[in-house]
């Protein structure tokens, strides 16, 4: 990266403020760059070294979190609504047919960037939006599904190098009065880290921190402000349930430390209320747990061995039991995750609280029934059609820490990477898998979507807060999500060279896929949806992310942002006229 020289040219238009734009430069060390797309080394030569870089992490998660104009979702570097981009082909990266389509453009990205390290760099982004009216974007990792860390001519922050990590064993929030919390071990990160980051520290230290599911998640930006879900959620809280203290530049340039003693309001709207919005977060400190050791449980019905029509009804089959046993589940201390055709579930809870009963032998294993858990049938189930089919995967397994099932984990369920991509989202309320018949039509919309995408992409989340309450509403996230044991996602993916209807109708078939179960779950005026994952075009967004939270919401925001000099999609305060949101289709 060379930092950007501003210099009197014969067509100062071109970059608007030069003077401005030189004064930031020097103010933030000379860390303002011009951005450059990821794959522009392929667009200059295809078989440069450069390119063939590119080309081997195109569909790497972890390059593309390290690559400030990378985005897990490539979408977010292009302009939907004037089809310029700069894109590889994401089924094959080899392939060199987008760079002789068009040219390589810039897209959505930002003009330019900071590679942001001290809070005064903020300060001077701020300052300078402020004169020239240049809107800001925020970026750490780029694992976005809606598009709020970019933004066609804005100015970027890439808070990616914000790295610093420590532990403290008796952390006390600043400003707090002695007595009036007790202090407790916590891990205070910077912006930039990434949870396979965290949780490497966290079990270096012998402690457990809850976190996301997923490698190149960022532990401290839009996951944890927008809530944070993960497979220990359901007995240990939402990622904002467990943050301490956050410390962060509001956009009148104050750096403020946010805890439950000072800013408390700010404290609150930055617990559930969405990253992006309130100001710019370079810490969070976030509450330490002991050790924990997982029982597990791996079932994967899908086999080669089976006809195409057989494993459609197992998984059915298995989806059924899911939802027979999905609250119960939740109230044993159950998390986890499934699919068309894998179920895994993870638990932290003492396992002496389970009797061990009825276990059948098989080689040098034993299927272990245990007896009276509510996950019995399931397992009943598995070793039945494991008898009759080799290919059937059944394992019960003890992980004596969070980390090595993350990396087990994560080595075999990867979020897609690179891919142009529509997401939509529900939660599923218990009250929804309440009676039989309830639970029969919420298993007919799960398989009805993936009949609508033209993949099977269903994801049954559990990872709700459903036994961690939150009875004096702590935390702005919305009360659904404790009233909830599921959230559910779908997505379709669309071709770098689709034109903007093919890309609506991925975004329509997106939508389209979970509508019945909306309709089922509370439709427009009651359901939910996660802030973070949900479809791009949510209708009735305040509502489905925020509940009966978003009035107060909006207050914080306009007292700490009175000139809105922040606003991202779908985000609380967002403008859809802003010039900023240009690239979104009308969909």
């Amino acid at each position: 990266m060379e930092p950007l020289v501003f210099t009197p040219s014969l067509n100062l238009s071109l970059v608007p403020h030069w003077q401005l734009w030189s004064q930031l430069r020097d103010q933030v060390g000379g860390r303002l760059y011009e951005s450059v797309p990821f794959a522009q080394p392929c667009y200059d030569e295809f078989n440069s070294s450069a390119c063939v870089g590119v080309r081997h992490s195109y569909l790497d998660e972890v390059s593309r979190t390290n690559t400030p104009t990378a985005f897990v979702q490539s979408q977010w570097e292009t302009c939907q609504a004037t089809q310029e981009h700069c894109l590889l082909d994401w089924s094959n990266p080899d392939n060199d047919a987008p760079t002789h389509a068009a040219e390589c453009k810039s897209g959505s990205l930002p003009s330019y960037y900071i590679n942001v390290q001290t809070a005064d760099d903020v300060k001077a982004a701020f300052d300078f939006s402020r004169k020239t009216k240049v809107p800001l974007s925020i970026r750490n990792t780029g694992h976005d599904y809606k598009g709020r860390s970019s933004a066609p001519g804005s100015l970027g922050l890439w808070m990616h190098n914000l790295q610093e990590i420590s532990y403290t064993p008796s952390f006390a929030p600043r400003g707090c009065s002695a007595g009036r919390v007790t202090p407790s071990p916590a891990v205070t990160m910077g912006a930039g880290v990434r949870w396979d980051e965290a949780h490497t520290f966290a079990d270096k230290h012998n402690i457990t921190l809850v976190g996301g599911s997923d490698k190149s998640v960022g532990a401290v930006g839009g996951w944890l402000q927008g809530g944070g879900h993960g497979a220990l959620s359901n007995t240990m809280g939402m990622g904002a349930d467990r943050v301490l203290e956050f410390e962060v530049v509001t956009p009148d340039g104050e750096v403020r430390v946010a805890n439950e003693c000072q800013h408390a309001d700010l404290f609150w709207a930055l617990r559930g209320g969405g990253g992006g919005t309130f100001g710019v977060v370079l810490y969070a400190t976030v509450l330490a747990s002991p050790p924990v050791t997982l029982q597990t449980l791996i079932f994967s019905w899908g086999s080669a061995h089976a006809h195409v029509d057989e494993n459609l009804n197992r998984t059915r089959e298995a989806w059924a039991l899911f939802a027979d046993a999905s609250v119960a589940l939740a109230e044993e201390g159950w998390g986890g995750y499934a699919t068309k055709d894998v179920i895994v579930l993870v638990n932290p809870e003492d396992p002496s609280t389970f009797e061990k009963g009825d276990s059948e032998p098989e080689g040098d294993e034993e299927v272990m029934m245990w007896k009276g858990s509510a996950i019995a049938p399931l397992i009943k189930w598995g070793h039945s059609l494991r008898t009759k089919d080799r290919g059937v995967v059944l394992i019960q397994k003890v992980f004596p820490t969070w980390l090595s099932f993350f990396n087990v984990f994560t080595s075999k369920f990867v979020a897609s990477v690179g891919k142009n991509l529509a997401l939509s989202s529900r939660l599923v309320p218990a009250t929804s898998l309440s009676t039989p018949s309830l639970r029969e039509g919420i298993v007919g919309a799960l398989m009805h979507a993936n009949t609508v995408t033209t993949s099977p992409g269903v994801i049954i989340l559990m990872t709700t807060p459903y036994s961690f309450p939150d009875e004096e509403k702590r935390t702005s996230v919305n009360r659904m999500w404790r009233e909830s044991v599921w959230h559910v996602t779908n997505v379709e993916a669309w071709a770098w060279n689709a034109t903007a209807e093919e890309v609506r109708g991925s975004y329509r078939r997106a939508k389209e896929s979970l509508g019945k179960l909306k309709d089922l779950t509370g439709g427009t005026d009651g359901g939910g949806a996660y802030v973070n994952e949900a479809d791009v075009y949510e209708e009735g967004w305040e509502r489905a992310f925020w509940g009966d939270n978003y009035g107060r919401l909006l207050e914080v925001k306009r007292k700490y942002d009175p000139d809105h000099l922040l606003d991202c999609w779908h985000c609380v305060g967002f403008e859809r006229e802003d010039e900023r949101f240009g690239c979104y289709l009308d969909v």
